[in-house]
């Protein structure tokens, strides 16, 4: 059975987040709606329609949803030619690889965005799949983003890791039955993460390189 090295990307891989918040806030503006930047990178994570409704509530008008979000999307492709990888993080997919995990990519990132992404990480050669929430019926925190990774390389939960920077990936995890280690390079607190299933957190994935040895990544697995 094969064992997947699943990773969230936007906030664990590569430094998004805080362009997200921009663009969010600035998309909620936009349709007349004051939503705090602080509120915003809590619900960074969620896909698109879960985090207009998480942030909005169920109040709003739903009728805005797809133009916030398509606002969003505008906002945002305005980076794509120079999203930054976080340092070693193309480095930390292929030493993994190298020690015989499946490497998986679980975003809510698709088309011109998703190219953008895997262009800032530059590990495509080692990257065997990537699991969309378009994918899935429910988007994280549900389980399934993480299970239909699994399914793609055919990886057991149990043998597995998902690696990601927000609580949602923590509780997406934890609810798919893999070991969950967190990255506190996309602003959320340790406690937080821990709280939500990590069993491991560091700092970014240089940390987590640097620290392979006595990791939930460790080759042996």
């Amino acid at each position: 059975m094969e064992r997947a090295a699943v990773f969230d990307v936007d906030g664990t891989l590569v430094d998004t987040n805080h362009l997200h918040v921009t663009a969010w806030w600035e998309a909620f503006r936009q349709a007349g709606h004051q939503v705090s930047m602080h509120a915003v990178h809590r619900a960074v994570g969620l896909g698109s329609d879960d985090l207009v409704a998480h942030l909005l509530g169920d109040d709003r008008d739903p009728a805005q949803d797809d133009t916030i979000s398509a606002a969003h999307k505008t906002l945002y492709g305005t980076y794509y030619e120079r999203l930054p990888a976080f340092p070693d993080a193309g480095d930390l997919l292929r030493r993994l690889d190298r020690d015989g995990w499946s490497v998986v990519l679980a975003t809510s990132a698709g088309g011109a965005e998703l190219t953008a992404l895997r262009r800032a990480i530059d590990a495509d050669d080692v990257i065997r799949a990537t699991a969309s929430s378009d994918d899935v019926e429910e988007g994280k925190p549900a389980p399934e983003p993480v299970q239909h990774a699994l399914e793609l390389v055919g990886a057991s939960a149990e043998h597995s890791v998902f690696v990601g920077d927000t609580v949602w990936d923590m509780r997406a995890g934890s609810r798919a039955g893999v070991r969950c280690v967190g990255v506190l390079c996309g602003g959320i607190p340790r406690e937080d993460l821990e709280e939500a299933g990590a069993i491991a957190v560091y700092r970014d994935p240089a940390h987590l390189l640097a620290s392979l040895s006595g990791s939930p990544l460790s080759s042996g697995g």
